[in-house]
């Protein structure tokens, strides 16, 4: 048995400031490599923090329409791009300290409107390469007010010594098609970044472990009322009890069999750690493969289409 062992940050974000979220990134990236993790993996959107306020706002109200453009614009400017070197002291530090980090933020558009976010859940090598970019395909009720509809280009899967890893993005967990499309690559490490929480949610990281026989990292995102900065817009009228838990986190990692091996990890900040051993994903296959054995490719067939999204194209239809 080879046993790795892997990190969920369970800590709050400072909530629509980027450089300050990245330096706590930064510092938890080192100090669970310190403490021998090989994979950190962060929440959905830890980067500049998860939209939280949008569950609080009354739509079409006047006061909060006006609020909710102010913050987009804030969140906009504090946001991430790939190439512009935001994640440069994250891929430093992954680098630095040798390990795979998985982190959540929020990714700016740079290609084609420049003003579109999307939520995007970034994979970075121990050599600091960004390995991979996935953006969540559906947002989830009012965070379609924030957020721009993904592609498959990013549900991949990526070699790695402690195994095939892979993840999708809270809600996206609950689409069987998405799951299967990792599970058909091969995943045994699969993470589940998430602002969800609760013993539904756990069930539900429960069930994907069994289902596809494989290690499901449950990352979840613990936040206090008092953890939201006082200069965050008309934070006491949205979140007016600073006692108040916004999100419990509930991380949690389950083995292939179903099983809670660490957490879950209940309304505290807090550093998960747990060993996982990718050999118990093979065993745990003897009897249910889902993409194998236990698949039926005569009856079903999955198409992915992992095209990158496309720019507008517009064509001048009008006669000289």
């Amino acid at each position: 048995m080879t046993t790795h062992k892997i990190a969920i940050v369970q800590e709050p974000p400072v909530l629509l400031k980027r450089a300050e979220t990245i330096d706590k990134v930064v510092t938890h990236v080192g100090r669970a490599a310190g403490e021998g993790a090989e994979l950190v993996i962060f929440p959905e959107t830890y980067v500049p923090g998860y939209p939280a306020w949008i569950w609080e706002m009354v739509p079409g109200g006047d006061d909060d329409y006006k609020l909710g453009h102010d913050i987009f614009a804030t969140l906009l400017d504090q946001a991430v791009t790939m190439t512009g070197g935001e994640l440069d002291p994250v891929r430093e530090a992954a680098a630095e300290a040798g390990v795979y980090v998985v982190l959540g933020v929020h990714e700016r558009d740079e290609q084609f409107s420049r003003t579109t976010l999307y939520n995007t859940l970034v994979t970075i090598g121990p050599d600091g390469e960004i390995l991979n970019r996935h953006r969540k395909l559906v947002p989830t009720n009012p965070e379609r007010m924030v957020w721009g509809q993904g592609d498959a280009a990013g549900l991949n899967v990526i070699e790695t010594p402690f195994g095939r890893l892979g993840g999708l993005i809270c809600w996206e967990n609950y689409m069987p098609l998405a799951r299967f499309s990792l599970y058909a690559q091969g995943v045994q490490v699969y993470v589940a970044s998430t602002w969800d929480e609760g013993d539904v949610w756990i069930s539900s990281m429960r069930h994907i472990a069994k289902e596809g026989r494989c290690w499901v990292i449950g990352a979840g995102c613990s936040m206090q009322a008092k953890d939201i900065p006082d200069d965050f817009p008309d934070r006491d009228r949205l979140f007016p009890d600073p006692e108040a838990w916004i999100n419990n986190g509930d991380s949690v990692v389950v083995s292939p069999t179903g099983r809670i091996v660490a957490g879950p990890l209940h309304a505290e900040h807090g550093v998960l750690i747990a060993e996982i051993d990718t050999n118990a994903v093979d065993s745990a296959r003897f009897t249910l493969d889902t993409a194998g054995h236990y698949g039926r490719p005569d009856i079903f067939n999955l198409t992915v289409d992992k095209t990158p999204r496309r720019p507008v194209t517009f064509v001048d239809t009008t006669e000289e």
